[in-house]
């Protein structure tokens, strides 16, 4: 299923590619695994093959599908726990499917979230890593280089942001206007 030189992304640590396929005896147990080169922190992991699924582990979005991802970017946001701890493990665990469009959600979310009343420390941090998480695969999805995917998305998030407050200020004076004209 998995060949070297494929780009897949590994759920927490993002896109990467398939440097190797090896045999390996750990604990007593021979099996094959892939080993994947990380590419937002250089990190190298090692996944049994016959586990890659079960680890989350899935090939690179394909070009018609990052328009569906930049559409969710652009939605409104979605309800969230108004617990900041709750919300920091509803997030946690939206990251951990592995899912492209869950994570797209979060980084929407926490984007909406982070303009309206801010974040706290470790949602920060989770927002950082998931929009690293996410460019590294619209990288890879769009043939960019790195720092050129990061600000591509960094770019789209502002634009939605500034939409959201034009909006909410059209709203306002519309509101103004009506009780005006009442």
């Amino acid at each position: 299923m998995y060949e070297v030189g494929d780009k897949v992304v590994y759920p927490h640590h993002g896109a990467g590619k398939i440097l190797r396929k090896e045999m390996k005896e750990v604990l007593g147990q021979r099996r094959e695994y892939l080993t994947i080169q990380i590419l937002y922190n250089e990190m190298t992991v090692m996944v049994p093959t016959e586990n890659a699924d079960r680890a989350g582990l899935r090939k690179v979005i394909g070009e018609e599908t990052v328009d569906e991802v930049l559409a969710v970017l652009r939605d409104d946001g979605t309800q969230m726990p108004k617990n900041w701890n709750r919300r920091f493990k509803h997030n946690r665990d939206k990251i951990k499917t592995g899912d492209i469009f869950e994570l797209a959600e979060v980084v929407r979310n926490l984007s909406i979230r982070d303009l309206d009343k801010g974040l706290s420390t470790g949602e920060k941090q989770m927002f950082g890593r998931a929009k690293k998480i996410l460019a590294s695969e619209l990288m890879y999805a769009r043939d960019m280089e790195e720092q050129e995917a990061l600000e591509f998305l960094e770019g789209l998030l502002e634009e939605v942001g500034e939409n959201r407050s034009a909006d909410d200020g059209a709203t306002d004076r519309e509101r103004a206007g009506e009780a005006l004209v009442d």
